[in-house]
């Protein structure tokens, strides 16, 4: 049996005294039936100078001009037969975002196509929904489990952090909600917000796991060490877990948290998920990779090009090792028996390509550091589409190793 084998054992015969075993926490119970029912509606949004006065409401975001918005959002509903459900502002894409109920007895796809026709609409489409692309296994710093962390070994993950650490580099992790007040990962995070209307206050295994990987504490003597440990962590909840199926996201959540992550700056934004085209994401997404921010996100063989957002020009596509026959644009990375953090102060054993992008975010994250803002995000490989994560990082040669061409590099900055 392999070292990771009697790893696993342990941790079932032991683990609820030792690490405790992951239960599914407070899930979110979710009319997801009644979601297949709801559209989005984009309201163009008037350019600033025609916004002078009360006619449209003023300012963006005061209240007169939310509540004159929301009354033209009402209008179009009632005259489409659509019920009015909830809103949100996009100006970084210059539309609002209404959600609308379509009533029992109308097409989905026939509402869309009719309130599409409305003067006041930029466009319609469906609320998609998207699912994580992770699962619960089981479950050289001083962090007790570093060692059985694949890249510690895999990625030298411990020379890595000689050279850069993710400090001072802001990523946005868009997920489930997050345990902030785990031992692993207290102290972290500069967000915690929820872009989800139903509530929870207690943490999510999904999104927790990848916080974890991406940016636990390094050498406080408990847990695991992130592949960023030093990253300023944006924790943006848009998904929820369900109480014995998938964690999922919609649409509108999405959206919310990645225009919160475009306006403030996250340098490295992190999407464990996978499902349909969306047209309102699209434009979002466009619109961070033009600001040169970095979204990575998880390919799934099972959906049409890799899945969503995964297939965007510009995204990176990451996979986890157990998959095979990937196209050449996708990246692979440690996702299989990855010890992370999980609700309730524990850690757990992961499996999926929702971890493998995680690593990607981490190393990510420590490329910006040690090569500057403005630098261009191109991962190395070695044979197979496996990242060499070191030589990503600071280049290696015959001759010169990982930890060679990491000493070679701190002379230099000696000097």
């Amino acid at each position: 049996m392999t070292w990771r084998g009697w790893f696993r054992l342990c941790l079932a015969l032991c683990g609820v005294v030792a690490l405790g075993v992951m239960t599914p926490g407070h899930a979110q119970e979710r009319p997801e039936a009644d979601a297949d029912r709801q559209i989005l509606v984009m309201l163009k949004m008037a350019p600033p100078h025609y916004r002078p006065g009360a006619a449209y409401g003023g300012s963006y975001g005061d209240g007169a001009a939310m509540a004159a918005r929301r009354r033209i959002a009402a209008g179009i509903a009632r005259r489409n037969g659509l019920t009015l459900v909830d809103g949100w502002p996009m100006p970084l894409i210059g539309v609002d975002c209404y959600v609308m109920r379509v009533p029992d007895g109308m097409a989905v796809d026939a509402a869309i196509a009719q309130v599409s026709k409305d003067s006041a609409v930029s466009w319609s489409q469906p609320l998609q929904t998207y699912q994580a692309r992770g699962s619960p296994a089981g479950v050289a710093p001083n962090d007790p489990l570093f060692r059985a962390q694949p890249a510690a070994t895999a990625w030298r993950l411990a020379d890595l952090h000689r050279i850069a650490t993710g400090r001072n580099i802001s990523v946005a992790i868009i997920d489930s909600k997050i345990d902030v007040a785990h031992p692993d990962l207290a102290g972290q995070f500069i967000a915690n917000l929820d872009f989800v209307d139903r509530r929870t206050t207690s943490g999510e295994a999904h999104g927790t796991g990848v916080a974890g990987i991406v940016g636990a504490k390094a050498g406080n003597g408990i847990g695991i060490a992130g592949i960023a440990p030093d990253a300023r962590i944006m924790a943006l909840r848009a998904c929820w877990q369900t109480a014995v199926g998938p964690t999922l996201c919609n649409s509108l959540g999405l959206a919310r948290a990645l225009q919160f992550a475009i306006e403030h700056n996250a340098e490295v934004i992190n999407l464990s998920l996978a499902g349909p085209a969306d047209p309102l994401l699209a434009r979002l997404i466009a619109l961070a990779l033009a600001r040169n921010l970095s979204v990575v996100a998880p390919f799934d063989p099972s959906l049409p090009q890799g899945g969503f957002p995964a297939s965007l020009p510009g995204v990176i596509a990451v996979a986890d090792e157990s998959l095979r026959s990937l196209p050449a644009r996708v990246y692979i990375a440690p996702g299989r028996d990855v010890p992370t953090t999980q609700p309730g102060g524990k850690w757990y054993l992961v499996n999926g390509s929702s971890y493998a992008v995680a690593h990607v975010t981490g190393l990510i994250a420590l490329m910006r550091q040690a090569g500057g803002r403005a630098t261009r995000i191109a991962l190395d490989r070695m044979a197979g589409g496996a990242i060499d994560a070191c030589a990503t990082l600071v280049g290696t040669s015959p001759g010169c190793d990982c930890s060679c061409a990491i000493d070679r590099r701190l002379a230099g900055r000696a000097r």
